[in-house]
């Protein structure tokens, strides 16, 4: 018996024996039979928002599959996609239908109870080559949906275009934008054509406003961060709010004056959570350009590295806590805050969640910005580099405790083998190693803990809103990093690499793989073509660098073939980037003058011992549950296994993990996110307990999503193995149900 069928038996049986209920009961039946009874599953069976609700707690009603049947649970379908790159997404559910991306970026549409492809959107924005026929774009993580109650439309991002579709064929909407697309380059500052704009995660729908934020560089030539509201319908933009605030904007006193027309970034890349009925929504947002040497935006850096709370119809700010000041880290916010309730002495207070990289773990009072547990600013030594003025001082929560460790010491390096923890111990002895916020120096690494990646990602946080529980997965690695005097700026490729691709790359252009791969014989595997396409538009998260061009870009191609400088070295590197506003003399004088390129990054290194694994002690990633009512923790667990070391009883080390948790009202914690094990586990959301595990085809790295279609709960997860180059490459998604 199908939905309606149900629906018009349930209705017939409750209105016999009376005239009148006989009346309703022909009246009901017949909506039903003509389908103006509503007989798509109810919203709580649904997943309608990245991250289930529009207050990303990440939560469900559902309760079919539970603490007590959950081992029973079975593989229902799986789509496989034969395309390069990583599925991050965390899918929509609306009706019968899955809404998704493929690590290609075609948005597709699935049959929630089989499968079946329904229909796909090609973009026609291809990713770049990989050097073997294939192309490779970066992902994207998730949709947006909008209805008024008869029409309806996604929203979704691919690359730098914001696409209105049809979400019954998949079609443009050719009212909205320039036939069914908005260009997010636009609308910033200066020549659209030089800024590199990614919506790699979904805006959030507030009536009939689509608000969203962006992906970008993070070195000069980043444009600035703005947060924008564009309407759903016609693709106009409404509000704009700017995060490098402008003459007669407040926080403009924490930049130098004029920053605002060269400075960029300080974006908001991860995420959204919405009040609806109180039209606020919060953005988190990253830090500001360059990352690591801040001598041109000496200053706090407002609103850089601050969680925003925006009046939804109008960007007008609301209230602010900035987590980093003038931040010299990377310390983005990169997760998604989380929406719910806490109780404290008796009353409710409708609060916010907002995890950090650095295992901070801030909660607001939603609606005033009030910290509901203390945050102290604790002092911490200036930078030793000159030019650079590190704060003096960062916020830190007293409570809850950091759920990642703070600081590295010799007691924490690796014992997995005493030539493991021989290496390390050598390696940790010529660095430094202090906690958090300690500046980096010049010529000598620094250790980072938790890295660069590490603490609370982009696959956010899950909360049980009727208990104020939070669940955070969370990644233990150390990383280190230094700076390095920058070369002589009339030098050839040898220093446009240094200032352009080192950050990342590394210095000796070894890298730190798999998420910043080496170049060393780069050119066995791709033709200088492919190197050129790759430099100019960008891969993954490698952001374009459209001001190298002509001699400059073929020399720097050729210096990455081959590692030698091309003779002659031709043209100077990098033309200095137009601005708006007559800012191209600033910028240039700033360069000539030396302040932001003086110091350079030397490069992202992850602390790993000769063997590849980490060179910290375990837990490598962990999973943990707070009660946001007391600030205490419930349970934490270790996250994850290299299945090479668990089959030599090395089980419990836990490894990185990208991709969040989602928790049910069935009692259980759905996660994925571990790289190298390939599982989808569940576990008691009140204890901890592991009660079910699946081996899925290729890594979980996305956050789940779980519905109900014709009285059956499905939970749906996107794998890849992107991450993992050593692994077989492949990507899917699967759905699983109970038998």
């Amino acid at each position: 018996m199908n939905l309606r069928e149900r629906a018009i038996h349930s209705v017939a049986a409750y209105c016999m024996g009376g005239k009148l209920r006989a009346w309703l009961a022909l009246a009901v039946i017949t909506l039903a039979v003509c389908g103006c009874l509503a007989v798509q599953p109810r919203a709580g069976g649904e997943w309608r928002y990245y991250g289930s609700h529009a207050s990303g707690d990440r939560y469900s009603p559902l309760t079919q599959i539970n603490r007590g049947n959950v081992a029973t649970l079975r593989e229902a379908w799986r789509f496989d996609m034969p395309e390069a790159g990583e599925s991050q997404t965390n899918p929509l559910v609306i009706g019968r239908t899955i809404y998704a991306y493929t690590p290609g970026l075609k948005v597709i549409a699935l049959d929630g109870a089989t499968g079946r492809l329904l229909w796909t959107f090609d973009a026609g924005l291809k990713g770049m080559p990989m050097g073997d026929g294939r192309t490779f774009a970066g992902p994207s993580r998730g949709l947006a949906y909008w209805s008024d109650g008869h029409h309806s439309r996604l929203l979704v991002g691919v690359m730098n275009y914001l696409y209105a579709l049809d979400p019954a064929t998949g079609l443009p909407l050719a009212d909205f934008g320039n036939q069914g697309a908005v260009d997010l380059r636009h609308e910033l500052r200066g020549d659209f054509n030089e800024h590199y704009v990614s919506l790699t995660t979904p805006g959030i729908v507030y009536k009939n406003l689509i608000i969203v934020g962006f992906r970008t560089t993070e070195s000069l030539a980043a444009p600035p961060g703005d947060i924008r509201a564009y309407d759903v319908l016609s693709g106009k933009l409404v509000w704009s709010f700017h995060t490098i605030p402008r003459p007669g904007e407040a926080g403009i006193e924490t930049w130098p004056q004029d920053a605002w027309r060269f400075t960029g970034a300080a974006n908001s890349w991860a995420g959204f959570a919405l009040d609806e009925p109180r039209a606020i929504v919060y953005a988190p947002t990253g830090s500001a350009a360059s990352d690591f040497y801040g001598a041109d935006r000496l200053g706090d850096n407002l609103y850089a590295n601050t969680l925003l709370a925006l009046d939804a119809a109008t960007g007008r700010r609301l209230w602010h806590f900035q987590t980093v000041h003038h931040d010299i880290w990377d310390r983005d916010l990169s997760s998604p805050p989380s929406l719910l309730t806490v109780r404290r002495n008796g009353r409710r207070i409708d609060a916010i969640a907002q995890p950090t990289k650095q295992g901070f773990l801030y909660v607001f009072d939603r609606v005033t910005g009030a910290p509901l547990f203390p945050i102290e600013e604790a002092p911490y030594p200036p930078s030793e580099v000159p030019g650079e003025k590190a704060a003096p001082s960062q916020p830190r929560p007293l409570a809850p405790a950091p759920f990642a460790r703070q600081r590295l010491t010799e007691d924490l390096l690796t014992s997995r083998t005493p030539s493991a923890n021989a290496w390390a111990v050598e390696q940790f002895r010529n660095m430094r190693s202090d906690g958090q916020f300690i500046p980096f120096t010049v010529g000598k690494q620094t250790i980072v803990f938790p890295g660069f990646d590490g603490g609370a990602e982009w696959g956010g946080s899950a909360v049980d809103v009727r208990t104020g529980v939070i669940y955070i997965n969370s990644n233990d690695v150390a990383w280190s990093g230094a700076l390095k005097a920058s070369a002589d700026k009339a030098g050839g490729a040898s220093a446009l690499y240094q200032s352009q691709c080192a950050a990342c790359h590394g210095a000796d252009r070894s890298g730190s793989p798999p998420a910043f791969p080496s170049l060393v014989n780069i050119g066995d595997r791709l033709s200088a073509k492919d190197i050129a396409a790759v430099i100019n538009n960008g891969r993954g998260r490698m952001q374009p660098f459209r001001n190298i061009q002509s001699s400059a870009l073929d020399n720097l191609v050729d210096f990455l073939r081959t590692g030698r400088e091309p003779a002659p070295a031709q043209a100077p590197p990098v033309a200095p980037p137009q601005r708006a506003d007559n800012s191209r003399e600033m910028t240039a004088s700033l360069l000539s003058d030396g302040l932001p390129a003086k110091y350079r990054f030397t490069g992202y290194r992850k602390f790993l011992d000769p063997d590849g694994y980490p060179a910290v002690a375990p837990p490598w990633g962990t999973l943990n549950a707070i009660d946001l009512n007391t600030g205490r923790y419930l349970w934490k667990l270790p996250l994850g296994q290299y299945p090479e070391l668990a089959s030599q009883g090395l089980a419990d080390t836990g490894s990185e993990n990208y991709g969040g948790p989602i928790v049910t009202a069935g009692g259980l914690l759905f996660i994925g996110a571990t790289i190298f094990d390939h599982k989808l586990r569940a576990f008691d959301s009140a204890s901890g307990a592991l009660l079910w595990q699946v081996n899925l085809p290729f890594a979980g790295t996305a956050t789940p999503a779980t519905y109900m279609i014709d009285g059956k709960q499905y939970v749906v997860i996107a794998t890849s193995n992107a991450r993992n180059p050593k692994a077989p490459q492949g990507s899917a998604y699967v759905a699983f149900a109970l038998p």
